[in-house]
């Protein structure tokens, strides 16, 4: 029998249904008790009269803890005058079907509970329990199933690329490596050469969910040593700027079908509104953004060939301000701060870019270098063996098409979108330098 989430109980009133859920409160009376049940989707009251007749269900209550999980029959009743939802639901059979420990380790229906999070990450099973994390995780659920229906219906092919490599996907840097039989491997930074080797195999547009790992000794709300990466990429392109219309494109399909979804539930949960304004998202270089950091909020940034944590707050301003978008591109990075495979432009600089969300970097993007003398040649600027890189180089030998494509930070656009302190927050089970349970 499937059961009855919350939420559609008013479909039943004055019929005879099952229902099941954790218990959110107890109230035992001297005549009545009261039981507040919850579910994923919402809450409902079970009142049960003291009296001989119900004397064996007032004896099961009445050893009730919160959190247990309970299943009870009965029938459910239009009570305009009940406080939670104005129903009522009457049992004739109540189980408990776990007792919780009476004690709890954190405060569960205190949200806005912000102390000992270390201990709240040690019991996540827990902490998960609210509302409000369990509309994280629809909303992210949403937002991939956004992605896929967009790149589904232009086209493009799903791909799970290896996880296990023999050569580190990017410099080689903050790289995880293992045993693997007696040799050295590493653990995938990103999809990147297997996106483009796609490429170099015609499947024209591809895109990846997975996870990707950062050996990252970073203690900050924007880092993790294991996340969910999106990557897309796309074949036939004339510049970056094709990588970027695709990915707006994708961001703005996303939030129509947040808004569609779970619009209404988010913004009485949170009392905000997901923005779903169509503006273009407006494309800065990277020289000009740090000239209007510098001019117009007198901040120089510590990176001469990168932007800060500070610059990318003020420009997302600057930007909300001028082109009322919460999206923002920076384009035209140096070469001194992009990998080898970035395509150079006439002037030197990257055909590449950043897009920023409310004050943080959730994608770099780029043109690929696709000839393989010019590939070549950046690797050995940037000091890389092209042994080391043989398998990729190989990609390039036979042909292969103008391409290029995107990383997209799923937990750090969702940090955003839910004003949350950390992708700690917004992580299923988070992985630092300092955690790895549960």
């Amino acid at each position: 029998m499937e059961k009855i989430l919350f939420k559609n109980l008013n479909q039943y009133f004055n019929q005879e249904i099952v229902i099941a859920g954790f218990v959110d409160k107890v109230r035992d009376l001297q005549y009545v008790q009261f039981v507040v049940l919850r579910d994923s989707s919402d809450k409902v009251q079970i009142t049960v009269e003291k009296n001989d007749q119900n004397q064996a269900m007032n004896a099961v209550i009445s050893k009730l803890t919160k959190e247990s999980t309970v299943r009870a029959k009965g029938i459910l009743f239009d009570r305009p005058n009940v406080k939670l939802r104005g129903m009522e639901f009457i049992p004739s059979e109540f189980e408990i079907t776990s007792l919780s420990l009476e004690e709890l380790p954190i405060d569960i229906l205190d949200y806005t509970n912000k102390t000992n999070k270390e201990l709240r990450l040690d019991n996540r099973f827990l902490d998960l329990r609210t509302p409000q994390n369990y509309m994280i995780f629809k909303a992210q659920t949403i937002a991939e199933m956004a992605m896929r229906e967009y790149w589904i219906n232009h086209n493009f092919i799903e791909i799970h690329s290896p996880k296990i490599l023999g050569t580190a996907s990017e410099s080689g840097a903050e790289v995880f490596k293992m045993d693997y039989f007696g040799k050295t491997v590493y653990l995938a930074q990103s999809p990147q050469f297997y996106k483009q080797m796609a490429m170099s195999a015609g499947f024209n547009n591809v895109f990846e969910i997975g996870p990707v790992f950062r050996a990252e000794n970073s203690h900050t709300a924007f880092h993790a040593t294991e996340f969910t990466s999106v990557d897309a990429e796309i074949s036939w392109i004339n510049s970056h700027h094709d990588v970027m219309d695709m990915e707006e494109a994708v961001c703005k399909h996303v939030l129509k079908k947040l808004d569609e979804t779970i619009g209404e539930d988010f913004t009485k949960m949170f009392n905000k509104k997901i923005d779903i304004n169509d503006v273009k998202f407006p494309r800065i270089p990277f020289a000009e953004a740090k000239r209007i950091v510098q001019e117009k909020y007198h901040y120089t940034g510590e990176k001469p060939h990168d932007i800060d944590r500070r610059e990318e707050e003020l420009i997302c301003m600057y930007a909300k301000k001028e082109y009322k978008c919460d999206f923002v591109f920076i384009t035209e990075y140096p070469f001194a701060a992009r990998p080898f495979y970035h395509m150079l432009d006439e002037n030197g600089l990257t055909k590449s870019f950043d897009l920023l969300y409310c004050g943080v970097e959730i994608t770099t993007g780029a043109q690929r270098e696709h000839r393989i003398d010019i590939l070549k040649a950046q690797a050995v600027e940037k000091g890389l063996s092209l042994e080391s890189i043989d398998f990729y180089l190989n990609f390039f030998k036979y042909g292969v098409p103008p391409h290029g494509g995107y990383g997209f930070g799923l937990t750090r656009f969702l940090m955003k979108l839910f004003d949350a302190e950390s992708i700690r927050d917004v992580t299923f089970l988070y992985r630092g330098p300092n955690r790895v349970n549960p």
